[in-house]
């Protein structure tokens, strides 16, 4: 007989490889004078040129050769990495999306390693770890990295429990895991509304409490969120696919 821990793996990796495969994580607020590059990480976030998130990741690793102890510089290259995953995804290509992956987690852990204190860094590394179960065998993946997005989701709840990125991150984990396994619409809406509270900006957890407003049957919602996210960025794949799902 199967454990009910094993069958909680199962059902996490299937709600990952289904969800995060087409959605990616809420980005972090941007200090221009902690960040330099802050506004221009931002601004690859939305439009996720190639050549630009290039520029930025032959920036950011020149910076690092010169300041190899900045952990602020290892996690906007792990985002960097991040959007050229979905660059990859967009064609399938499977082979630069998993060498993207794996190079944003490896910079996500460095920046951790450099300071273990970063809510941003830890909410990152979470939905890092859900995307290597969307590129994987899910059933594979997910009872290796399933554990591993609670553990970093708590860990960065425990230290910044007023940053956006941290309740969206909570909100993608309520939304994700089954109900008999502690999944709770409610909640997941509840977290993207505080992440909202913080910071209205990100069109991404729009995208997100669009998706849970769905979920709930509450489509007049659910178009109200997700049309929001558009008025922030027009050009959202992601945004645009859930749209398109609101009108079937």
């Amino acid at each position: 007989m199967r454990s009910p821990n094993s069958a909680y793996l199962r059902f996490l990796a299937v709600a990952y490889a289904a969800l995060l495969s087409i959605a990616p994580g809420a980005p972090a607020p941007v200090s221009a004078a902690d960040d330099p590059l802050g506004p221009a990480v931002e601004a690859a976030r939305k439009t996720r040129d190639e050549k630009q998130l290039q520029s930025l990741k032959a920036q950011l690793e020149q910076m690092i050769a010169q300041n190899p102890n900045d952990a602020g510089l290892y996690l906007d290259l792990a985002k960097v990495q991040e959007y050229f995953l979905d660059v990859y995804e967009m064609p399938k290509d499977k082979k630069a999306a998993g060498e993207a992956v794996d190079k944003a987690i490896d910079a996500a852990q460095h920046s951790i390693q450099l300071n273990d204190k970063s809510g941003d860094a830890h909410s990152l590394l979470a939905d890092l770890y859900g995307r290597k179960i969307s590129l994987g065998n899910a059933m594979f993946a997910g009872p290796k990295f399933g554990p591993k997005v609670n553990e970093e989701n708590a860990k960065a709840m425990a230290l910044d429990d007023k940053n956006p990125r941290v309740w969206a991150s909570l909100g993608r984990q309520y939304l994700m895991t089954p109900k008999m396994f502690g999944g709770d619409v409610p909640k997941a809406i509840e977290s993207f509304q505080k992440s909202l509270a913080f910071d209205t900006s990100p069109d991404e957890t729009w995208v997100w409490l669009a998706k849970a407003f769905q979920k709930q049957g509450d489509t007049s919602k659910a178009r109200e969120a997700v049309q929001h996210a558009l008025s922030l960025n027009r050009g959202s794949r992601f945004a645009l696919t859930t749209a398109a799902s609101l009108e079937k």
